[in-house]
């Protein structure tokens, strides 16, 4: 009963016409970018966090929300019918996806990626609403080295989890917790590493590194890409149902995927991305015609795009009941969040409730709206695709600047920008990831807090992390992810992993 009055509250709240509009915008944004390859999600809610100073904390995060798990939608749209993935969680989605268009089946297509998602976010929901509060009493045992020893395995987690090279992902996350140290000292007030910059006192402004390591440094990289001829199946978009034999196919696969992609979405490192892929993998094992899969079977759309919608949404589970960020788009959450004056936590089901269940019930009004948005609206989606990106570019670059000027009014944020952007472009040319820079720099000085909070308390004896049952607990789990993927073996079927898909 306690869930059904929580929902309650929920659904007062999302109701209300000021966050339907917000969830509707954030949904719309969410498919658009989500249509059009180059954008994603991170890059867009980095490019709009400098917009929710205007709202309040609810609809700002009920929109940021609806663009996240709204991409997830509109990848699958020109992965299916151009062959390129609008969302990199859309990839797998394109081999099967691409394959069915080609076969006059791209209307099937979308209503399997349309219909399984909406399927997915609306259990994905459920699982948020019931999870939520047990996990939430439980943080509130949290003392400072659990913690620390959360963070340590959230990390950890990010960089095993991480698709490309772990060296890499270390050096990212590593950097990220360095760039995180600028800032002035908690305890004694004394500026560090700000290069008597007296901008930096206050540490790396998360927008202009945001912006500047997703934003500007995608623009840079689309426009290094040659363009590409692509075939877009306009003709053959209709009949947007599907036949017995494909709800026969398509409903078991959805049911799993949902199931895996809820699982994983909660891991560190874990979200979308990793969901599809664990999905495809799993549905080609188990398939009795496995030869089938690449050349449109539709398992190979219903089971990922499922995947890829529970495991968005879920990720928020970890970010609203601890205040630890799995993901990326969940370390913006979090960034989003202290703008707006709140602290990440356990705390905020207790002190912000209309908040907390407002943005879960909206999940499910925005997964309503994307269904509407997604499948009459197709027509509409495929005439965006045949914009030039040339066109697209100078006013995104244009928004960027505007954005990152507004939050402080300062030229040295927009300089910041430029200095991420570089360094973005050259993570690029480098195949690194920035994701695990992010979420480095996102916790790093929480980790930072906690250490030094849990060594007061324990008047500087290390021991206190091995003599709390849970943080002993955490930090054992952390090391035992270490060791696992240091052995060849499990590092080779890793890459398999990633890569069979």
């Amino acid at each position: 009963m306690d869930m059904l009055t929580n929902l309650a509250l929920g659904l007062e709240t999302a109701l209300t016409m000021q966050n339907l509009l917000y969830a509707f915008v954030g949904c719309l944004l969410g498919t658009l970018i989500g249509v059009l390859p180059g954008l994603g999600s991170v890059t867009t809610i980095a490019m709009l966090l400098p917009s929710i100073y205007a709202l309040d904390a609810t609809p700002a995060l009920v929109m940021l929300a609806g663009i996240y798990y709204g991409s997830q939608y509109g990848g699958s749209t020109t992965a299916i019918l151009i062959n390129v993935p609008g969302e990199s969680a859309s990839v797998v989605t394109a081999l099967d996806g691409y394959q069915m268009a080609r076969q006059g089946r791209a209307g099937a297509a979308l209503a399997t990626a349309g219909l399984g998602s909406f399927f997915a976010g609306t259990v994905a929901t459920l699982v948020i609403a019931a999870f939520a509060p047990p996990l939430t009493e439980l943080a509130f045992k949290f003392g400072p080295a659990e913690y620390f020893a959360l963070m340590v395995l959230g990390l950890v987690g990010a960089v095993v989890l991480a698709s490309g090279s772990l060296l890499k992902a270390i050096a990212m996350i590593l950097l990220g917790l360095l760039i995180g140290q600028i800032n002035t000292d908690v305890i004694s007030g004394v500026p560090r590493y700000s290069f008597e910059i007296p901008e930096l006192t206050d540490g790396v402004n998360v927008v202009a590194l945001a912006m500047g390591l997703f934003g500007f440094a995608e623009i840079v990289a689309n426009l290094s890409r040659p363009a590409e001829q692509r075939e877009v199946f306009t003709k053959e978009v209709k009949g947007l149902w599907l036949t017995k034999e494909d709800f026969k196919l398509a409903a078991p696969a959805v049911l799993r995927g949902t199931a895996l992609g809820s699982l994983l979405g909660v891991l560190p490192g874990g979200g979308s991305l990793l969901s599809s892929f664990a999905s495809y993998t799993l549905e080609k094992k188990i398939s009795g015609t496995p030869e089938r899969f690449g050349k449109g079977a539709i398992q190979g759309v219903a089971g990922p795009e499922s995947a890829n919608n529970a495991g968005a949404q879920t990720s928020f589970i970890p970010m609203l009941t601890l205040g630890i960020p799995p993901n990326a788009v969940m370390a913006l959450m979090v960034g989003a969040m202290t703008i707006k004056g709140i602290q990440p936590g356990p705390q905020v089901m207790t002190s912000n409730p209309d908040l907390f269940w407002g943005l879960i019930a909206s999940m499910w009004i925005g997964n309503l709206m994307l269904v509407i948005l997604n499948l009459p609206l197709i027509g509409i989606w495929i005439r965006l695709l045949t914009v030039p990106y040339r066109f697209l570019f100078p006013a995104i670059g244009v928004f960027c600047c505007i954005g990152v000027y507004s939050v402080n009014n300062n030229t040295f944020d927009v300089y910041m920008v430029a200095l991420f952007a570089v360094l973005g472009y050259l993570f690029y040319l480098l195949q690194c990831e920035p994701a695990p820079l992010l979420l480095g720099f996102i916790l790093g000085p929480m980790m930072e807090e906690n250490l030094r909070r849990a060594l007061l308390l324990s008047r500087g004896d290390w021991g206190t992390f091995a003599e709390r049952p849970l943080s002993a607990g955490l930090l054992i789990a952390a090391a035992i992810l270490v060791a696992l993927v240091a052995l060849p073996a499990v590092r080779g079927k890793r890459e398999v992993a990633f890569q069979e898909a």
